[in-house]
């Protein structure tokens, strides 16, 4: 399936361009909706910001980085009253910001284009499904231009809408997640109950049980590495308390309350996001105070921004290329439990085969039929469309700030390079509280408002 759905994007791709070879490769791939391989190609593009951001990190490129405009201009023009950026230490922290910032600034831009759209009729479809060139071409030069920035409170301030952008990604990160537990322990409980195969419920066993198991070595390794005998206190009250909440959250899922009205409803969900949950707890540790933030000795490392990507930043990639991909896939079903999925992903069947999306230069209808050649990419928004392409937009731009942080540790201008940044360990935890609420009010809506519908 993952095969068939990269080349739907790769379709789109050779598609785009009018020569032989292009047109033998479109002919090649498998057709597909036009809603699945546009935000495919959405999520290619935000990958590929995401390598060339991590690239600009690579110890390598650290002394021709500090030949761009804005580390001279921050070295050569003193600002009064502000701290000086030094650009022997930050340059790279300091290009991921500009680069994120221009994506970002793209998605926006797309968000405000496409509002209001509600079918691939609209004259402004052809924007959101088409001028791919284009689109790569804008965002190269909108980090070209980026670059020309100078420092000044640029960092400072571009860190605070990081910050907000990066707490509301995670929020919609949960929602992703929660969609995707429910929706693997739906189909698994389903292909049991079809099948009666042992081996559906002991996968089913086995997932759960590791994913229980990592979450309970993760909150041990916390205590050791993120606590001390005498002091970290709060960090101990984060990990205890973000493990009193897991606990409660998994022993409501298997209320026979919650079970009377979701009986596919259970432990493994409640591993999954139990997981995450403490992903998230040690990723808010990570920029507690210097002595409890697991580094040895209660001691900064040598300051330089290539030491920050350590693990939590690499699981963190992952899991946001995880969702990212997700989003661009999965479409909103009858196992989606929070309205608000709906937006992120598409509907399920919706739209139409309106019209078909084909590059046929110089042909007839005739010699089409006859070779019995169809278009790759379908147009199945004509009636209405797939999925909301301004919160669509709105998620990946919220994805590029998060991205950016993540990348950058949550790096505060401010700090010298130090993880130490206690505004960013409070949206963190924060965050993780709020996912174990929405993953409760999963469970327990249902029950609470038995007239109204959760599906």
């Amino acid at each position: 399936m993952g095969a068939v759905l990269g080349l739907c994007s790769a379709a789109q791709l050779a598609c785009c361009c009018g020569s032989a070879a292009c047109s033998l490769c479109c002919s090649a791939c498998p057709s597909c909706a036009n809603s699945t391989s546009t935000r495919l190609m959405y999520a290619v593009m935000l990958l590929l910001v995401m390598i060339a951001a991590c690239i600009t990190l690579a110890p390598g490129l650290q002394n021709e980085l500090k030949k761009v405009p804005f580390c001279e201009n921050s070295t050569s023009v003193p600002i009064p009253g502000d701290l000086k950026v030094d650009c022997n230490n930050a340059v790279g922290y300091l290009a991921v910001y500009r680069i994120c910032f221009a994506a970002c600034l793209f998605f926006v831009l797309m968000a405000l284009i496409t509002i209001g759209v509600k079918s691939s009729k609209d004259p402004r479809a052809g924007i959101q499904n088409g001028f791919w060139g284009i689109k790569y071409l804008l965002v190269i030069g909108g980090i070209i231009g980026a670059f020309f920035i100078p420092e000044g409170q640029f960092a400072s301030t571009w860190m605070v809408f990081g910050m907000i952008g990066g707490f509301c990604f995670i929020v919609i990160q949960l929602i992703l997640i929660i969609d995707f537990a429910h929706t693997w322990a739906e189909t698994w409980v389903s292909n049991y109950e079809e099948s009666q195969s042992r081996g559906w419920y002991a996968a089913l066993l086995c997932a759960m049980l590791t994913c229980f198991a990592l979450a309970l070595t993760g909150v041990v390794l916390l205590y050791v590495f993120y606590t001390k005998s005498s002091g970290c206190d709060l960090s101990k009250f984060f990990i205890s308390f973000n493990l009193i909440l897991v606990l409660i959250a998994s022993g409501i899922s298997i209320l026979p309350s919650v079970q009377e009205r979701q009986p596919r409803s259970g432990l493994l969900q409640s591993s999954v996001v139990s997981l995450y949950v403490i992903y998230l707890t040690w990723s808010a540790l990570t920029n507690a105070s210097a002595a409890c933030n697991g580094i040895t000795g209660g001691q900064e490392k040598e300051p330089t921004y290539w030491s920050s990507f350590d693990k939590q930043s690499i699981i963190g990639l992952v899991i946001w290329a995880c969702s990212v991909l997700y989003s661009s896939i999965r479409t909103a079903s009858s196992s989606s439990k929070i309205t608000m999925s709906e937006h992120i992903l598409a509907k399920e069947g919706s739209g139409g085969q309106g019209g078909l999306i084909a590059n046929e230069e110089g042909g007839d209808g005739g010699e089409a039929g006859r070779s019995g050649d169809e278009p790759k990419v379908f147009d199945n928004e004509g009636e209405g469309v797939a999925y909301s392409w301004t919160f669509f937009h709105v998620v990946f731009a919220l994805a590029t700030l998060y991205i950016m942080m993540t990348l950058t540790n949550w790096y505060n201008p401010r700090s010298e390079l130090s993880k130490e940044n206690m505004a960013s360990m409070w949206i963190k935890i924060t965050s993780s509280w709020l996912c174990v609420g929405l993953y409760i009010w999963t469970l327990v809506a249902p029950a609470l408002f038995p007239n109204r519908e959760f599906n």
